[in-house]
């Protein structure tokens, strides 16, 4: 299965636990293929480095790393329309377009602009209880 990983899921995840993190530890142990941009990485590593200055100590450039090491790179593909209610977030549906993933995210804009061209945006519980029935 291929799935993005909106940004606050990764950061979540990264810094705070919980289910976004038990989302990250599933793609480290192999149970899907994460599908990233290079906008996408871009968000991911402001996001968190503004975040890493604010709790020290945290080692989000390991995640950073292992995540551009292994996950795999499309390029950015553009879109004219506007898909989401934000449009920072129409990267993440249209990289699940073009890759035939789903979108894993806890935000709302997201969330309401699953089922665009196909794409399935789920939150981290909702695809933490469909990799636990795969």
């Amino acid at each position: 299965m291929r799935v993005v990983v909106d940004t606050n899921v990764l950061v979540s995840g990264v810094f705070f636990g919980g289910v976004p993190r038990q989302v990250l530890e599933a793609w480290a142990a192999g149970q899907f293929e994460l599908v990233l941009t290079p906008s996408i990485f871009d968000e991911y590593l402001t996001t968190c480095a503004r975040l890493g200055s604010k709790h020290p100590g945290l080692e989000y450039l390991e995640v950073l790393a292992t995540v551009a090491g292994h996950g795999t790179l499309i390029p950015d593909p553009q879109s004219a329309d506007a898909i989401t209610a934000d449009p920072d977030d129409d990267k993440f549906m249209i990289c699940a377009q073009v890759a035939d993933a789903v979108v894993v995210s806890g935000d709302s804009d997201l969330l309401e602009a699953s089922g665009w061209e196909g794409v399935s945006v789920l939150t981290p519980r909702a695809f933490s209880e469909l990799l636990d029935q795969i």
